[in-house]
């Protein structure tokens, strides 16, 4: 078994507010290292569950943030960004057999995590795919789906768990923590570090073809920015229109084109 794992910081227990993920916070160090014991506990559910070969993507920020010492022997780990439209999940192809998420966070414009945003916290108002607000797993569990990796596990706030579940009813989920305002309301860090392990080797064990996700034949995407010039600029991307001073739209029935705008765009 081949398995890829697609790491975040904000979704990992203990964080709360931006300057807890970005590098000159007070806290950093200490959730960077967390992050890097969740996700070194994937791996080890993976290797439970009888992965011949696991590998890691720090998909956060500049992506050099997991200290690769953290993390068993048998992982190797992707640092930095690839530059291809499947971004988070750069790396990723049908060689794989199955995608793990670890620390991620309910999407802009949802109120399950302080920190809740999609891809670029200070341009990006929100993201809708037919009409209803997409995250970061909501693009890049497409993605996988549309290389046929069947998504078995996501660890991170208890909303984006459930919204998990509404794209694949049968995926296993741990919610590090809730959202209260602007506070969290997060579980023990080896509480969590425990139950990924667990729960990751619970969910490979399983018939990997029951988490496979029927992607849309259409997708209608409705992008708004915070800033009514990015709107503007980005509208002449090939096929986008602009539908308001803040707002552009793009149509395809192809979702990797569907990748490659977004990764132009934001």
């Amino acid at each position: 078994m081949k398995v890829f794992i697609s790491a975040d910081i904000e979704g990992v227990t203990g964080l709360t507010v931006w300057e807890d993920a970005r590098a000159n916070g007070s806290l950093y160090p200490e959730l960077v290292q967390q992050m890097g014991k969740e996700v070194a506990a994937a791996c080890r559910g993976a290797k439970n569950a009888g992965a011949k070969e696991v590998i890691v993507k720090d998909s956060h920020g500049s992506g050099r943030n997991i200290d690769q010492n953290c993390l068993p022997k048998y992982a190797k780990l992707i640092r930095g960004w690839t530059g291809s439209p499947l971004a988070m999940v750069g790396g990723l192809d049908n060689t794989f057999d199955a995608l793990l998420f670890i620390g991620y966070h309910d999407a802009a414009g949802s109120p399950g995590n302080p920190t809740a945003h999609t891809m670029n916290s200070s341009k990006i108002s929100y993201l809708k795919f037919n009409g209803k607000l997409a995250g970061e797993f909501h693009i890049h569990s497409y993605a996988a789906a549309y290389l046929g990796v069947p998504t078995v596990f996501i660890s991170g706030d208890e909303e984006v768990c459930k919204k998990a579940k509404e794209i694949s009813k049968n995926i296993v989920t741990v919610a590090t923590k809730k959202g209260l305002g602007s506070s969290t309301i997060s579980i023990n860090p080896i509480l969590a570090e425990e139950q990924i392990e667990e729960k990751a080797a619970a969910a490979l064990n399983r018939d990997l073809k029951g988490y496979t996700i029927i992607l849309p034949e259409y997708f209608d995407v409705e992008l708004a920015y915070k800033q009514h010039f990015d709107a503007y600029r980005n509208s002449f991307y090939p096929g986008a229109q602009q539908i308001s001073a803040n707002t552009i739209k793009f149509k395809s029935n192809d979702y990797y084109e569907v990748l490659r705008f977004l990764s132009f765009v934001i």
